[in-house]
């Protein structure tokens, strides 16, 4: 589950990225360009990474045990709500008949995106600490 979150962390993160090149771009549609198409290819990868993103979390450290689960279940609350104040701006986008590049730039610069995007860098950086590489097997020299 950990790997779960760090993919879904990631996905938001690199749409963030993309949205920052595609508002630098001063493109007027999303229509006629290689990245006017994927603006909403990235966009929905972000509303799937978010939809049940503080559940997914939840779940993680319950089956790692982490603790103290209270300060955990706590923080997922804001998560939770920082993802669907995000996903209301980013379903909005979406619903538009054409993707601007000042359009994407207001995205970016929601007080909602940001916060979850803060959100993210501390549950990714959290989680990382706990999510091990499995130790490497070492064969004897007779087998």
């Amino acid at each position: 589950m950990l790997a779960e979150v760090g993919s879904r962390c990631e996905a938001v993160e690199e749409c963030y990225e993309f949205m920052l090149a595609y508002a630098a771009q001063g493109l007027a549609s999303d229509e006629g360009s290689k990245s006017g198409g994927q603006v909403r290819e990235f966009l929905g990868r972000a509303v799937l990474a978010l939809t049940g993103l503080s559940e997914a979390c939840a779940e993680a450290v319950r089956e790692e045990g982490l603790e103290p689960a209270d300060k955990y279940a706590a923080f997922f609350a804001v998560l939770d709500r920082d993802a669907r104040d995000s996903l209301a701006a980013i379903d909005l986008v979406l619903a538009q008949p054409s993707i601007s590049s000042q359009l994407i730039d207001n995205l970016n610069a929601s007080i909602h995106l940001r916060a979850l995007l803060t959100d993210l860098f501390l549950v990714d950086e959290i989680l990382k600490k706990h999510n091990k590489p499995a130790e490497p097997v070492i064969a004897n020299e007779g087998d």
